[in-house]
């Protein structure tokens, strides 16, 4: 009986010491903060490697410092133009302060994407759908400003936000199209108008040019007839130089 009674005490004392002695010590990766609560008191955060505590009195909670990337729900807005949307967009953040990060706020990451959707909300309900189509990069950028000011006191910074995908609804996708094509045929219209008119100086100023020098009209005529011979085989009739015409017309005065 006596080393019956003597075995049983070794192991729960064994039972005791074991667990003891694993939580007098702990270990964090290079990644990773210790956030140490004494007693329920904030104690001083440990960083990578090994470190001491007082077993069943000190307390530890981890934190994560690397880049969390997150997926954010489709939301469903209005922009500031009475066209409903959906976007969805992707985020990028991490813990900066642990301390502050664990006594600040309650699960840390929901918060930070529960402000996220919220910020896309409002920065989607502050932009018109023309801005939405053509200028992403600054909605991004307005709405991590927007997400930044209210993760600064919980200790997180916000890397980027991105807007992924644009959902609007058909009706307006076919009026973007036409709005489209009616921007194009405006477009060409107004190159073919430039074309003409710039063709129209030219040809005024080969007019101008080809009067006021003296045989450059016929010339212009015989340089005509050369090329039209080339490219038809047929009979050409021509008319009589206007040169010998005004010849003739002086020889007859005299």
């Amino acid at each position: 009986m006596m080393i019956t009674g003597g075995l049983i005490a070794a192991l729960v004392l064994l039972f005791i010491a074991l667990p003891t002695i694993f939580k007098s010590f702990g270990v964090n990766q290079e990644y990773e903060r210790a956030v140490l609560f004494r007693l329920g008191r904030l104690g001083e955060a440990k960083g990578p490697g090994w470190y001491w505590l007082i077993p069943w009195i000190d307390r530890v909670v981890r934190v994560d410092l690397r880049t969390i990337t997150s997926v954010l729900e489709t939301q469903e807005t209005v922009t500031r133009d009475g066209v409903p949307v959906k976007v969805n967009a992707v985020l990028w953040f991490r813990a900066k302060d642990a301390t502050q990060v664990v006594t600040t706020v309650q699960n840390w990451q929901g918060a930070v994407v529960q402000a996220a959707e919220t910020a896309m909300r409002d920065a989607i309900g502050q932009s018109d759908l023309d801005q939405m189509l053509k200028e992403r990069l600054l909605i991004n950028q307005r709405l991590q400003e927007m997400l930044a000011r209210a993760c600064d006191h919980w200790g997180v910074v916000v890397d980027s936000i991105e807007m992924k995908d644009l959902d609007i609804p058909e009706q307006m996708q076919r009026a973007i199209g036409r709005e489209a094509e009616a921007i194009r045929e405006k477009r060409a219209r107004i190159i073919k108008a430039e074309g003409e008119l710039e063709a129209a100086q030219k040809l005024s100023d080969a007019a101008q040019t080809i009067g006021n020098t003296t045989g450059a009209l016929e010339l212009r005529r015989l340089q005509a007839l050369t090329e039209i011979g080339v490219e038809h085989n047929s009979t050409i009739i021509a008319m009589m130089p206007v040169e010998l015409i005004e010849a003739a017309k002086k020889i007859a005065e005299k």
